[in-house]
C-alpha cells in the first residue's frame, strides 16, 4: 500500500482525542475508543458472542472463529490509513466500527459491527459519526461500503445518516458512497439523535421504578436517613431499598447489606456515605445494572485534588458501564409525577405538583429555592440540584425538557458553565416553545468543586448569548420567582400596551412609571376607581380595561379598604376576569393584598388541588408586578420574531482561505501583514478601500496620483489612525501639495517615516466591525459605531456565531448610538442591508477559520450608498477553544 499524500506518517501514535463516552438512544452509555493490541481476546470474546446472522451480514459467510492473523490485523492498526474503534461496555466490546483507505485515494472502505443484544441502541450511527471525522483527520473524503442487500438494518444506518449516499446493486450486494463532509443535514440529524439520547438518559434518571438508598441510617443526624425519610413521605410508587450493612432494617424497612443483594432489579442509587467508600459501592452498581446515581456525599473535587481525582475516576466508571451521575456533593433529584412521586433529595419540603423545570448547582441554596416555590404556590415537574456537575449538568435538562410535555417553564440557577457553545445552542432551541428564566451568579468567583468542569465568561459575554438565545436573564432569585410564577399561570402578551386599574392613584402612577421606563407603553391613563369603591365597582373596571381591544397586559393595584374584607374584592376580581375571558390571551397581575405568590383567593385549582393555569400571581409592590410583566413582554417579542435563516453571503473562497491560513500559521500568536490581510479578507468578498504604503512625500504624492485624488494620509500607528480627534489622519487631499504638506504633519506628529496613503470613501457613518475569541463561547462578533463617547461608555454589541441573518440585523441595531445609521436629526440613513451582509461575511470567516484569533475592521463608513471598509487587523494564532460540532460525546 503506497504512503499517503502529504507525506503523513505511516503509524501514527494513539490518537487519545478519539476517546469519548457517548449516550445512546436508550439513555445507556458506552465508552468508545481506538482499538489497541492488546484488545486482541476481547475482540475473540466479542466475535464469539455474534449469533451466526450477525456474522454472515459482517462477513458475507459463516465465520464461525477468528484466526490469529485476523485478529492480528484487525487488533493492530497504524490510525492513519486502518483506524478501528471499539465500543465498551464495562470490559467488554460490543462493538467495533472500522475503515481501510483505498490505495492513495482519498476514500476509504467503511464496515462496523454490533453485538446482537446491543443492536437497535444507536450504535452503529455513533460509530459511523466517530469515524467519519476521524477520517476527515486523516484527510479523507469518501466512504463506501458493501453491504448484503436483505441487511436492511445497516442500509438504513447510511441512509439516515444525512449524508448524500449514492447506492448501487449488483448480485444481492449494495454499494453505498459518500462524501463524509459534514452536510446541513447530517449535522441536523446527529443533533435530533443527541436531543433524543440524552433526554432519554434524564427520563431513566427521573422515572426510576426502585431505588436503592446507599448509606441509609438509622442516626437521624446523617444524609442517608434524611434522604430515605423524603423517599418515603413522598410515597415513592416503587421500592425503596435500604442499604445498611449494620442494621437489618432502617425505619421499618428491611435494609441489605450491600445493593448486589438487593433480590430485585434497581433503577436508581441514591449514594449517602463518604468519598473514599465510593469506591467499592460503585462496583457493585455496577455489577448490578443500575442505570443512575445521585451522590449526595461530599468530599470530592471541592475538597482538593484528591478529592478531584476520585470523581474524575468515579465518572469514567460509571460511564463505561452505562450509567449517568447527579453529583456529587448534589443535593437530589425531584419529580413530583403521581405516577412516581419522586423525592431522592434532602429537602423535606417540596411544592405542589406543577409544570415548571428546575435545574441548579448549590446544594443549600436548593432546599431555600424548594421552599421558596412552595411558599409562592408555584409549582414544580421535576427538580435537579447537581452539585459539582461531574457528569450531569444543566444542558441535559434542557434536552429533557425539551420534549418533556409536563413542562411549560425552565428555571436554571446556574454559577458557572461546563460547555457555554452547547448551552447557546440548545437554550437558543429551547426558547423558542418554552421560557427559560436564569439566575447566573459566579460573576468575580466560582465554587472548587465546579471549577473543574467549569470555564470563565466575562460578563459581556454571557449577556450577549442571553440575548441571541431569548433567555430571561434576572439578578436574584427573588426576581426569578416574580417572573416564573406570572409565565407559570398567564398567558404571553400579545404586544406592549398595558392597562393600570387600582383602588389607589399613587399605585397607579408608580405602575405607570415603572413601566414607561421598561419600554411598556400605556393604553391611557391609570384608571383610578377610588378608595371607596366596592367589589362590584371595581370588577367593572377591571373587565372594562379587559376587554379593550388595545390593551395586550392588564395590572391592578389594590390597596385593602377598612370596611369591606379584602377576599370580596378578590373573588370580585376573579369573576371579571373570567367573564372577560382573557385567561388564554391577556396576562394579569397584581399587587393584591401586597401577597407573594397566588393568594388562594386567586387561585384557579389544577388537577391535584395546587394553583394551575389562569391563577393571577400577586407581588408585594407595584415595581416588582410590573418588572416582571416586562420581562414576559421582551421574551415574548424575541420568539414571536421570525427565527432567521444561517446565512452564507455569495463570494466566499472558503477553500482558498483554508489554504492561506494553513500556510501562514505558526505556534506563536502573530498579527497578519497588510498584503495578507488584505488577501485572506477578499476571500470572503470584503474589500478594502484601495490603500498604498509610502515611506517619503516623493511615494506619497507618487502614490496618490496612482490611486486618483481626493486621497487621505494615515499614521501607520493604530493609536494615532484611531484617535477621534483624527491626529494620526489627513483627509480630502486634493493635489500633490497637499500631499506632502500632510506627509510633513504626520511625520512631525509620529516620528515615523511611513504613512498609509488611501483613496477617499464615501462619507458616512464610521463603524468598528471585530472578532472576539472568548474561551467559552468561541468567536464572538462585535458592533459598534467608533467614537470616544462609544468607546467611553463601552457602546458595543456582541452575538455570537453562527448568526442568523436575524441575529446580524439585531446586531447593527443594538447599540444605544445605533439611532445615528437611521438618519438621526434629518441625516441620509445607511445602507443596513450592506452593513448585514458585511456582518455575516464576517461571521462566515470565523466559523471556518477558528484560528483567525483577532478582527478588526475600522473604520467601516456606512452610508445610503453601502460601506466602504478603510483599514483592517487581523491576528492569526492556533486556538484551544473546542468548537460546538464533531461527533457526539459527553463532557
Amino acid at each position: 500500500m503506497q504512503d499517503q499524500p502529504n507525506a503523513q506518517a505511516e503509524h501514527a501514535a494513539y490518537p487519545r482525542q478519539w476517546e469519548a463516552d457517548v449516550v445512546l438512544s436508550d439513555g445507556g452509555t458506552v465508552h468508545l475508543r481506538p482499538i489497541r493490541p492488546e484488545d486482541a481476546e476481547g475482540l475473540i470474546a466479542f466475535h464469539s458472542r455474534l449469533s451466526d446472522r450477525t456474522r454472515y451480514f459482517r462477513y458475507f459467510g459463516p465465520y464461525p472463529r477468528m484466526p490469529k492473523r485476523d485478529v492480528d490485523r484487525f487488533s493492530q492498526v497504524d490510525y492513519v490509513k486502518r483506524v478501528a474503534l471499539v465500543a465498551l461496555l464495562g470490559d467488554d466490546i460490543v462493538a467495533v466500527g472500522r475503515f481501510d483507505r483505498l490505495g492513495d485515494q482519498d476514500s476509504a472502505e467503511v464496515a462496523f459491527v454490533v453485538q446482537d443484544e446491543h443492536q437497535g441502541r444507536g450504535l452503529g450511527s455513533i460509530l459511523l459519526e466517530h469515524l467519519a471525522a476521524a477520517a476527515r483527520e486523516r484527510g479523507l473524503r469518501r466512504f463506501v461500503a458493501e453491504v448484503l442487500a436483505e441487511n436492511s438494518t445497516m442500509v438504513r444506518v447510511f441512509r439516515d445518516a444525512g449524508y448524500q449516499v449514492r447506492r448501487a446493486m449488483e448480485e444481492g450486494v449494495v454499494h453505498l458512497e459518500f462524501d463524509i463532509d459534514p452536510t446541513e443535514e447530517s449535522v441536523a440529524v446527529a443533533r435530533a439523535r443527541e436531543q433524543a439520547a440524552e433526554a432519554r438518559s434524564v427520563h431513566n434518571l427521573l422515572h426510576p421504578r426502585s431505588v436503592a438508598v446507599i448509606g441509609a441510617s438509622t442516626d437521624h443526624a446523617k444524609i442517608g436517613h434524611a434522604v430515605l425519610t423524603n423517599l418515603l413521605t413522598a410515597d415513592f410508587a416503587g421500592p425503596v431499598y435500604p442499604v445498611n450493612p449494620e442494621h437489618r432494617s432502617v425505619r421499618g424497612v428491611r435494609a441489605y447489606p450491600s445493593v448486589l443483594d438487593i433480590p430485585d432489579d434497581v433503577d436508581l442509587a441514591v449514594v449517602a456515605i463518604p468519598a473514599a467508600g465510593v469506591d467499592e459501592v460503585l462496583d457493585a452498581c455496577l455489577a448490578k445494572g443500575v442505570k443512575a446515581l445521585v451522590i449526595v456525599s461530599s468530599g470530592f473535587s471541592e475538597a482538593g485534588p484528591d478529592g478531584r481525582e476520585i470523581e474524575r475516576r468515579m465518572v469514567r466508571a460509571a460511564r463505561v458501564h452505562g450509567m449517568r451521575v447527579v453529583g456529587p456533593n448534589a443535593l437530589g433529584v425531584v419529580n413530583t409525577d403521581p405516577g412516581y412521586r419522586v423525592n431522592a433529595t434532602l429537602a423535606p419540603r417540596l411544592p405542589g405538583r406543577g409544570r415548571t423545570g428546575f435545574f441548579c448547582q448549590s446544594g443549600a441554596l436548593g432546599v431555600a429555592i424548594l421552599a421558596t416555590a412552595a411558599e409562592r404556590g408555584l409549582g414544580l415537574s421535576t427538580f435537579v440540584s447537581a452539585g459539582n456537575r461531574a457528569d450531569v449538568s444543566g444542558n441535559d435538562l434542557l434536552q429533557y425538557w425539551q420534549t418533556d410535555p409536563g413542562t411549560d417553564v425552565v428555571l436554571l440557577y446556574l454559577e458557572s458553565f461546563g460547555n457555554p457553545r452547547k448551552f447557546a445552542r440548545l437554550a437558543r432551541r429551547l426558547a423558542r416553545t418554552k421560557p427559560i428564566v436564569v439566575v447566573k451568579s459566579g460573576r468575580n468567583a466560582v465554587r472548587p468543586g465546579l471549577a473543574a468542569t467549569s470555564v470563565q465568561v466575562d460578563e459581556t459575554s454571557v449577556q450577549a448569548l442571553f440575548d441571541q438565545s431569548g433567555v430571561i436573564r434576572v439578578e436574584s432569585v427573588a426576581e426569578m420567582f416574580d417572573t416564573a410564577v406570572l409565565l407559570a399561570h398567564q398567558p404571553l402578551p400579545a404586544g406592549e400596551r398595558v392597562a393600570i386599574v387600582g383602588n389607589s392613584s399613587a399605585l397607579g402612577m408608580l405602575a405607570a412609571d415603572v413601566a414607561q421606563a421598561q419600554g411598556l407603553r400605556l393604553a391611557g391613563e391609570p384608571v383610578d376607581v377610588g378608595a371607596a369603591a366596592g367589589p362590584e365597582e371595581f370588577a367593572a373596571a377591571v373587565r372594562e380595561a379587559a376587554l379593550r381591544t388595545d390593551v395586550d397586559a392588564l395590572v391592578t393595584v389594590f390597596a385593602p379598604p377598612v370596611a369591606v374584607p379584602g377576599t370580596a374584592y378578590a373573588r370580585a376580581l376573579r369573576e371579571a376576569l373570567r367573564a372577560a375571558e382573557v385567561a388564554d390571551n391577556k396576562p394579569v397581575v397584581t399587587t393584591f393584598l401586597a401577597a407573594e405568590g397566588v393568594p388562594d383567593e386567586l387561585a384557579v385549582p389544577g388537577a391535584d388541588g395546587a394553583p394551575g393555569r389562569g391563577s393571577v400571581p400577586s407581588y408585594p409592590s407595584p415595581e416588582r408586578a410590573v418588572l416582571a410583566l416586562a420581562r414576559a413582554t421582551r421574551y415574548a417579542r424575541w420568539r414571536a420574531a421570525p427565527k432567521g435563516h444561517l446565512l452564507r453571503p455569495d463570494g466566499i473562497d472558503a477553500e482558498r482561505a483554508r489554504g492561506l491560513v494553513e500556510a501562514w500559521l505558526t505556534d506563536d500568536l502573530q498579527r497578519l501583514t497588510d498584503d495578507r490581510t488584505v488577501e485572506l479578507l477578499r476571500c470572503y468578498g470584503i474589500e478594502l478601500v484601495a490603500f498604498r504604503r509610502a515611506d517619503s512625500p516623493e511615494e506619497a504624492a507618487a502614490a496618490a496620483a496612482e490611486l486618483g485624488y481626493p486621497v487621505a494620509l494615515k499614521s501607520v500607528s493604530d493609536k494615532l489612525r484611531h484617535r477621534s480627534d483624527l491626529v494620526g489622519v489627513r483627509l480630502d487631499l486634493a493635489g500633490e501639495e497637499a500631499v506632502l504638506g500632510a506627509y510633513a504633519d504626520l511625520r512631525r506628529v509620529s516620528g515615523q517615516d511611513e504613512v498609509y496613503v488611501q483613496r477617499m470613501a464615501e462619507r458616512g457613518t464610521s463603524c468598528v466591525i471585530g472578532l472576539v475569541e472568548d474561551p467559552s463561547f468561541g468567536t464572538l462578533v462585535s458592533f459598534g459605531l467608533a467614537g470616544v463617547a462609544s468607546e467611553l461608555l463601552g457602546d458595543t454589541a456582541y452575538r455570537a456565531v453562527p448568526l442568523t441573518d436575524m441575529d446580524a440585523a439585531a446586531l447593527v441595531r443594538a447599540p444605544r448610538a445605533a439611532p445615528l445609521l437611521a438618519g438621526y436629526r434629518g441625516g441620509a440613513p445607511a445602507d443596513f442591508g450592506a452593513l448585514e451582509d458585511l456582518v455575516l461575511r464576517v461571521a462566515a470567516l470565523a466559523e471556518d477559520l477558528p484560528e483567525v484569533r483577532e478582527l478588526a475592521l475600522q473604520p467601516v463608513l456606512a452610508s445610503s450608498d453601502g460601506v466602504a471598509v478603510t483599514g483592517a487587523r487581523l491576528s492569526l494564532g492556533r486556538s484551544s477553544a473546542v468548537p460546538d460540532t464533531g461527533p457526539r460525546r459527553l463532557r
